[in-house]
């Protein structure tokens, strides 16, 4: 880069050296800066410093001093606070679909979004080692394509796939094709991240209903010349509502179930259903509620790690597969 080039680029390159070095906790001072503006082959004088703080002030950056022996400048606020930014590492740490290679890229761009001292407690907060992470390096493609179809207004055909046990030669887990690998063709309407995965709610023209897949179980998504369908079914599906009356995406007949619940237990329901459910005392230590639920095997494995504390009053239908799956599990210990 010519001499001429470096000092037109003298403003961004201060504004890089206040974004990665300084903090609320760590300045720099004028003498700091020239010499790190020396590393970038950039001369400086101290007057035009000042001036040239003074015009990233005015641009927008906040800019702060302290006085001690010596004046110190810092970058006081960010588009993000740590907190902020812990949250997101948190999340990312967390969500299965990301898979550990790209859960690590992630959180090194987030590093970046603070000083490099910030940066280091950031670093600290990550851990990725033993955590279940997808193994599909191909879901950012698979989301990428998804989202392009949407906002084309286009069906999506692909593959799905589910884990069977194979002991052909030593018992594995190994993934196989579900229909026979017979190609899915579905109208995507909306990407939902529930349960530390993120699933595609799509439209089946083919049994008419509104459905979930998984998007790090799809595999080679291709966008359809069809136009979507399915649009005034989708205009009914309360997405929010739907994420508080599945369990774990698991799919099955949508009822209203009345339930008996020990007071202690209030929390655990405000805490999946809303803390706006209705409740209605019927005993001493038991209250009463209604909620929305998709019946599934996930349903009642919830119900069952309550114990005595929780009893499904109605329907009947509820009640009585309730029975009989505990009936099944008994029978493993008799």
């Amino acid at each position: 880069m010519a001499k001429s080039s470096r000092q037109k680029a003298k403003l961004l390159y201060l504004q890089k050296i206040l974004f990665e070095l300084t903090d609320e906790n760590h300045g720099i001072t004028i003498n700091e800066m020239i010499n790190e503006l020396e590393k970038y082959g950039i001369k400086s004088e101290r007057k035009s410093l000042y001036d040239d703080l003074k015009i990233l002030e005015n641009f927008g950056m906040d800019i702060c001093k302290t006085k001690s022996n010596t004046v110190k400048y810092y970058l006081a606020s960010r588009d993000f606070e740590v907190p902020e930014l812990k949250m997101l590492v948190d999340a990312i740490q967390s969500a299965r679909f990301i898979s550990s290679k790209k859960s690590l890229a992630l959180i090194k761009k987030l590093e970046g979004l603070v000083s490099k001292y910030d940066g280091s407690q950031l670093q600290e907060h990550v851990h990725i080692v033993n955590r279940v992470k997808t193994y599909n390096e191909k879901i950012y493609y698979n989301i990428d394509t998804v989202t392009n179809a949407i906002e084309a207004d286009r069906q999506i055909t692909f593959k799905y796939f589910r884990w069977k046990i194979d002991c052909a030669n030593g018992c594995t887990v190994k993934k196989e094709e579900r229909h026979a690998g017979k190609l899915y063709k579905v109208s995507p309407w909306a990407l939902n991240w529930s349960d530390e995965n993120y699933y595609l709610i799509a439209f089946d023209s083919e049994s008419n209903m509104v459905k979930h897949y998984r998007i790090d179980k799809m595999e080679h998504i291709e966008i359809s010349d069809d136009l979507r369908d399915g649009k005034s079914q989708y205009e009914q599906f309360d997405i929010s509502n739907y994420n508080k009356y599945i369990f774990s995406m698991f799919g099955g007949e949508v009822a209203d179930v009345k339930l008996s619940v020990d007071d202690e237990y209030i929390g655990v329901l405000a805490d999946k259903f809303g803390e706006n459910i209705f409740i209605v005392k019927n005993g001493e230590h038991t209250f009463c509620v209604t909620v929305r639920v998709m019946l599934s095997p996930k349903f009642y494995a919830w119900i069952f790690s309550m114990g005595d504390k929780i009893e499904i009053l109605s329907p009947e239908n509820a009640v009585n597969e309730y029975k009989n799956t505990v009936k099944q599990v008994l029978k493993l210990y008799e």
